[in-house]
């Protein structure tokens, strides 16, 4: 019988003892946990879960920021048997409060007396909540992992909620025995696999790409860089300088357009060679390209190019992209500055991944071809439906929300998609986002979003609006010029049909942030608050 994950990880992190396995960076200083401390501290761990009453099946919550800590937490409750539920640190604690009452914890593990106190402000009946830094110091148990059935689960990840409550999806033993298997190949397939990568994290662990990102380098016995404070994250990646990193389409479209302000600031020659290498480039692509289309891209990838890499990570080789689909344009400037950008495409209910991109294999605009033992298949509607090992048990004490979501055995994802002939895999945007003003269109919004923000690198962030509207409108927050937003809709409406044209424009002053509530956890747009938020502003555009 093969061994299951657990076990899987467990010898590996045991067989690289001496090694720094988890090296937290706190600015530019390193702290490294080998894998001999961190094994110590999982012991440590599940000796106070056990004391504290802990078994197997149990949901155990796990409230706290990226750190070693939090690995030896979670794989000491993993060990043991029970459930993890990990959730965000940094939302709001009345969130928070829905989803440990819907799973019903019998502890709650917080980092720190603030993220406790806001949690027990917030569900006054709460269960008992345990400092991580006091579990961390039980009486050791140095045990291998106890015996998990392939059907048992193992964690309770909540959905982010972009509409209504969020839902907890529950993954089995086996949705994970299948998945990391997966990923390490892919993982090899892309560096080797014959050396200790330098891997650097920023991502919550408490999402499920983030989560199988860490599982897998663990599986692997592979180091892994943690970020510790996104405000210091410039100066952390400096100091990692890693081969690659896991990240969402938002970040690299902050890297591009910080990049192109700094760019244009300078002005002179390195402007006129950065926009004349981009469209040398394009020629190329597009096979127009003439001999001063090839020169002109030499010269611009040797003194203009080649400097934007040694800034982004000298060392960097490629990136891992996930969660949402990545602008087709962004994915093509990475190339240009000698960085592959890998697509991966999956959901929570699917263990993280259903699609990723392969060496010699990835098609900018696309997000890759299905994994091993996975199957796609696209409705009479356009939405992707998915069957494999790695669709989760059903949604946690929801049985009617589980039989929608699955039926006859496929996963209902959503997502509108389209395939190629090859099977690759193109997101066209999801279902429920589907706009249908007066004319009766189905229109998806995010392609329209994406072509706007290609046009307009002032605006980091944009929304269509206009369902049941007589024409299309979009809301652009922050100080972004309105000579600019113009133009960039000029070239947008210039690209599509009568019934896609954006004939008005809201500006607003507040941007969409976690904190007002207008992007979930994961950097995803809450169409419906930023509609609610704005209803007067939208209301006015469309009466004048």
């Amino acid at each position: 019988m093969s061994a299951n994950f657990l076990e899987v990880i467990h010898a590996a992190v045991q067989k690289t003892r001496e090694d720094q396995l988890l090296i937290e960076l706190h600015g530019k200083e390193r702290r490294p946990t080998s894998a001999a401390q961190l094994l110590h501290l999982v012991a440590h761990a599940r000796g106070f879960l056990r004391r504290a009453g802990v078994g197997p099946g149990d949901r155990v919550a796990l409230l706290a920021p990226n750190s070693a800590r939090w690995v030896a937490a979670d794989l000491a409750i993993l060990f043991e048997g029970a459930i993890v539920v990990p959730l965000y640190s940094r939302q709001d604690p009345k969130e928070l409060a829905v989803m440990v009452k819907d799973c019903g914890p019998v502890l709650v593990i917080a980092d720190g007396p603030e993220l406790a106190a806001g949690l027990r402000g917030a569900w006054p009946e709460h269960c008992p909540i345990e400092d991580l830094a006091d579990v961390l110091r039980g009486e050791p148990v140095h045990e291998p992992p106890r015996p998990v059935a392939p059907t048992d689960p193992v964690t309770i990840i909540y959905t982010s909620g972009t509409s209504g409550e969020p839902k907890g999806v529950v993954l089995t033993r086996a949705n994970v025995d299948y998945m990391l298997p997966q990923t390490r190949g892919s993982v090899d397939r892309i560096t080797g696999g014959q050396r200790a990568d330098k891997v650097f994290h920023f991502l919550p662990f408490c999402f499920a790409g983030s989560r199988v990102m860490l599982w897998t380098q663990l599986y692997r016995g592979n180091p892994l860089l943690l970020s510790t404070d996104l405000q210091h994250l410039v100066a952390e990646m400096g100091a990692a300088d890693p081969h690659y990193y896991l990240n969402v389409p938002a970040v690299l479209e902050r890297i591009k357009n910080g990049v192109g302000k700094k760019i244009a600031e300078r002005g002179g020659v390195a402007l006129a060679l950065y926009d004349r290498g981009q469209a040398a480039f394009r020629a190329v692509r597009e096979g127009k390209a003439g001999l001063l289309d090839r020169l002109t891209l030499a010269a611009a990838k040797k003194l203009v190019f080649s400097k934007i890499k040694q800034q982004i990570g000298p060392s960097l080789e490629f990136l891992i992209c996930g969660s949402a689909a990545l602008a087709e344009e962004t994915q093509w400037w990475f190339e240009l500055v000698g960085v592959q950008v890998y697509q991966v495409y999956g959901l929570t209910e699917t263990t993280a991944i259903v699609t990723m991109d392969t060496p010699g294999g990835v098609r900018p605009g696309y997000v890759g071809h299905a994994i091993g033992g996975c199957e796609l298949k696209i409705s009479d509607e356009g939405e992707l439906l998915v069957r494999g090992p790695g669709i989760f048990a059903g949604y946690w004490q929801r049985e009617q929300a589980t039989a929608e979501a699955i039926r006859d055995g496929w996963f209902h994802t959503g997502d509108q998609c389209d395939l190629d002939h090859t099977g690759n895999l193109r997101i066209i945007g999801r279902v429920k986002n589907i706009l249908v003003p007066e004319s009766g269109h189905n229109i998806a919004p995010e392609p329209i979003e994406e072509k706007f923000l290609a046009a307009c690198p002032k605006a980091e962030q944009c929304m269509l609006v206009g369902h049941a509207r007589p024409f299309l409108g979009i809301i652009v927050p922050g100080d972004v010029p309105k000579d600019a937003i113009d133009a960039a809709l000029e070239v947008v409406n210039a690209s599509v049909p009568h019934y896609k044209k954006v004939r008005a424009f809201i500006r607003v002053a507040e941007p969409f942030t976690i904190e007002n509530g207008l992007l979930t956890a994961n950097q995803k747009l809450r169409r419906r608050a930023v509609e609610q938020r704005y209803r007067a502003e939208i209301d006015k555009a469309y009466a004048s």
